[in-house]
């Protein structure tokens, strides 16, 4: 393949997204009012409970029978690596461009967590389709493809519903003032810290009949303080750690995405479960042609809300150019660049494999837009759900040149 039958092979995915974004876009008109507030908010939880999850546990079941899960170890690690690395850019952004309180998750988020599904679910197959692809025969490419990439998605799933909704759900609680553990320590904290200042200065202020007296008392006070302080370090430390706890929402572990991605790799894994409930010959195959209907509706259902909360986005958003190109510059140039020195070392060192489609796999890892799941995860919390909208179509956008230049670059240095 050359380079223009390339650059239009991964356009066509980008095209498709932004394509169905504007459908729901149209739907969310005030003339057509089909996806108003509270329409979105029912699709909000279809999505989240029941498509979202189908999607996860029916990629990771119906494609690990022709590559082998545990073989794959690399596929999480390359994906805990990415969130790392984008969290540590968001942190940056966050702070050079002076971003509102109540974004700081959000674009966090966006850096952190990269679409690992519905692009890569197209491109793959698209790609594998050609006669003339770099990756070999047309279906052993798509049966083994599908396996690396439903893999992706499973992991990538566990990272968006437990530390991104974390990182968004945390840093709404902050801005919104909300009765978390986190919020009355502080509050606590300030308040008795004002209460002292407040004391301090009043005794300042009053004539003094003993000076000499009263800097002895102030003194003695002040080491047994200081020895307080020492005393009580270990239940200082024991109060934080317990208060972290509390502040963070461990029951996301338990969220469906989360108990989908883990059942699916239990049953991928497994071969005895995996041939009762999946083949043509399996006795509840019928369980999995259920679950894969019901996944096959997550990504245009997630896709239609982002472009329905694109309305309001164009006429209110508190987000900046600058944040925007941030943004972009992290998912688009940053993480693509490391994720090529990723990948070279890890393939060096031989920690994964010589199939060249596994490593164009990888490496699309780091140079996909945001995951479209943060919109859902905004939407449930309704916190910068126009803000996340606009940042969504911008970075598709970018993506319909971005991704294609990357992955024809991908391609040409893996054939």
């Amino acid at each position: 393949m050359n380079i223009q039958e390339l650059f239009l092979l991964a356009l066509m995915p980008v095209l498709k997204t932004l394509l169905i974004a504007v459908v729901g876009l149209y739907l969310a008109l005030d003339h057509v009012s089909i996806l108003t507030a509270e329409g979105r908010h029912h699709l909000n939880n279809l999505v989240f409970y029941v498509f979202f999850p189908s999607l996860c546990a029916s990629g990771l079941i119906s494609s690990s029978t022709a590559t082998g899960i545990v073989s794959l170890w690399f596929v999480p690690v390359s994906i805990l690596i990415t969130f790392l690395v984008g969290s540590a850019l968001g942190w940056i952004l966050v702070k050079i461009t002076r971003t509102p309180q109540h974004l700081h998750g959000i674009v966090i988020g966006c850096c952190a967590g990269g679409n690992m599904g519905n692009l890569p679910v197209i491109i793959i197959p698209a790609i594998c389709a050609e006669k003339n692809n770099p990756f070999g025969d047309s279906s052993t490419c798509s049966i083994n493809g599908m396996g690396y990439v439903s893999l992706s998605m499973g992991i990538g799933a566990i990272g968006i519903w437990s530390y991104v909704y974390n990182i968004i759900r945390a840093y709404g609680k902050r801005d919104d003032g909300d009765v978390s553990a986190y919020s009355k320590l502080r509050e606590n904290s300030h308040t008795e810290t004002s209460k002292r200042a407040l004391d301090s200065t009043t005794q300042t202020l009053l004539p003094s009949s003993n000076s000499k007296g009263e800097e002895v008392s102030a003194e003695l006070i002040y080491q047994g303080s200081m020895d307080e302080t020492k005393v009580s370090i270990p239940t200082i430390i024991e109060k934080k750690v317990k208060s972290l706890v509390e502040y963070i929402d461990l029951s996301v572990l338990s969220r469906p995405p989360t108990v989908a991605t883990v059942i699916g790799i239990i049953i991928a894994s497994i071969s005895p479960i995996q041939n009762f409930m999946v083949g043509s010959g399996a006795p509840l195959r019928f369980v999995e042609n259920s679950v894969v209907l019901l996944g096959e509706a997550a990504i245009p259902s997630m896709t239609i809300i982002m472009g329905a909360n694109l309305l309001r986005g164009f006429k209110r958003s508190g987000v900046g150019i600058w944040l925007l190109f941030g943004i972009i510059v992290v998912r688009f140039v940053i993480l693509p660049i490391i994720g090529v020195a990723v990948i070279t070392v890890a393939k060096n060192l031989g920690m994964v494999g010589t199939d060249p489609l596994y490593h164009f796999v990888l490496l699309l890892q780091y140079a996909v837009p945001p995951a479209m799941a943060i919109g859902t995860i905004t939407q449930l919390f309704e916190i910068g759900e126009t803000e996340c909208s606009v940042i969504m179509f911008w970075n598709y956008a970018v993506a319909a040149v971005a991704l294609t230049l990357w992955s024809t670059y991908f391609m040409y240095i893996l054939s």
